[in-house]
């Protein structure tokens, strides 16, 4: 029932447009409806283990009861969250000479979208006049969010789908109409959502083009360890780091440390002097305080317990291991029992995108009860052992010849 407004009244919502729903909620309301006991879940982009679970980290059970037992205070921290969590991280990020320089200033945000969205308005902040070059596909809230924050965003290509396999070309290519001060946005390992990464001549070449032709980096590393490890996955990012005299770094712990729901991420800028590092984390420190005023503590804290103690790192490095392996594992074991989709077994990361359409997808959910996104990216950790040989049956009427 709708109702006119009150006479003298403005109806201060009548220009608003209904929104799509979002598809993924959606899909999870599918296929939780669906009472089929051998459906399919490849659509959700959480890690799961072996018995379709998400677990706690062991380490991270045990920070958080220490947490919980020595924890003196719930009063607010600051802007920029835990510093001592983002001096810990920076060199698992950065390595051990470029987390000291006196060039970069980070800050504790709300996971890795936080962080996103904080280097977006900074940009905005800095009146950037170039544009944001964003390759196709991405993971979906990557363009919103730079266009919430008032930025020029334009598409590259990235991946060929025909080949399934990175299209290094044509978006080297694409990125010759880049003009000095614009933004390239990079997926820093486990492309989300292709899988697809780039190799260290490829990072190299990146590094060489954008220090000469003077467009900024932004890489977003979400991530880490669940590619090739983490010093591997870290590598590209170091390579353009120590190319260019700027650059942006969101950050996301809520993969590597299963942390999804406490939302632990971190930002960083690299400035082209020391100088310039004041006004920047003073301005990253006022848009924080305007965005989430204060990030949430808990997160942030259990990663730092875990990084000042030596033995919780082990375990949490083993724990992190045991899942890139496993992701690596299912990986290869898909690419052998369909080798239509071989390509996958040189992926990394929790993601690929099949190469099937729309009509293949609805038809896999209806006839197999296999859930994914329409696009038909799947979270190859959605599947384990006993379902490969199911999936790649139900879905090899569907693929190319």
């Amino acid at each position: 029932m709708t109702t006119a407004p009150i006479d003298g009244q403005t109806d201060i919502f009548a220009t608003l447009r209904p929104q799509p729903a979002d598809a993924l909620l959606a899909l999870i309301g599918m296929h939780r409806a669906d009472p089929r006991p051998d459906k399919i879940d490849v659509g959700v982009g959480v890690y799961r283990d072996s018995a379709g679970a998400t677990p706690v980290f062991r380490a991270v059970k045990a920070a958080e009861a220490a947490l919980v037992r020595d924890q003196p205070t719930k009063a607010y921290i600051g802007p920029e969250g835990d510093a001592r969590f983002t001096d810990l991280l920076a060199p698992i990020v950065f390595g051990a000479a470029l987390a000291g320089s006196d060039r970069l200033t980070g800050v504790q945000t709300p996971g890795g979208t936080g962080a996103l969205r904080l280097g977006a308005d900074l940009l905005g902040r800095a009146d950037l006049s170039g544009r944001v070059w964003i390759g196709t596909p991405t993971w979906p809230n990557h363009g919103p969010i730079f266009e919430a924050a008032g930025l020029t965003v334009v598409p590259h290509a990235y991946y060929d789908r025909a080949t399934s396999t990175l299209d290094f070309a044509a978006m080297m290519t694409d990125l010759r109409s880049a003009a000095r001060g614009d933004v390239v946005l990079l997926h820093g390992c486990c492309h989300n959502p292709t899988g697809t990464g780039f190799s260290v001549a490829q990072w190299r070449e990146l590094a060489e083009a954008f220090a000469a032709r003077g467009i900024v980096p932004f890489i977003d590393l979400a991530y880490q360890g669940l590619g090739d490890g983490l010093e591997a996955d870290a590598a590209g990012t170091r390579i353009v780091l120590d190319a260019v005299p700027e650059a942006l770094i969101a950050y996301s712990c809520d993969k590597n440390f299963g942390l999804y729901r406490e939302r632990v991420g971190a930002f960083w800028a690299l400035s082209a002097s020391a100088g310039a590092v004041p006004a920047v984390r003073g301005n990253l420190l006022v848009l924080a305080r305007s965005l989430w005023s204060m990030p949430p503590d808990h997160g942030a804290a259990v990663v730092r317990l875990i990084l000042e103690s030596p033995e919780l790192t082990d375990i949490w490095l083993a724990e992190l291991e045991e899942m890139r392996v496993r992701v690596g594992t299912l990986r290869t074991a898909l690419a052998a029992a369909e080798p239509r989709l071989a390509t996958i077994a040189d992926q990394r990361g929790l993601f690929a995108i099949l190469p099937i359409d729309r009509v293949a997808v609805a038809a896999l959910r209806e006839r197999h009860g296999i859930y994914m996104a329409d696009s038909g990216r799947i979270n190859v950790a959605g599947l384990h052992a006993d379902t490969i040989a199911r999936f790649a049956a139900a879905l090899s009427p569907f693929l190319p010849e």
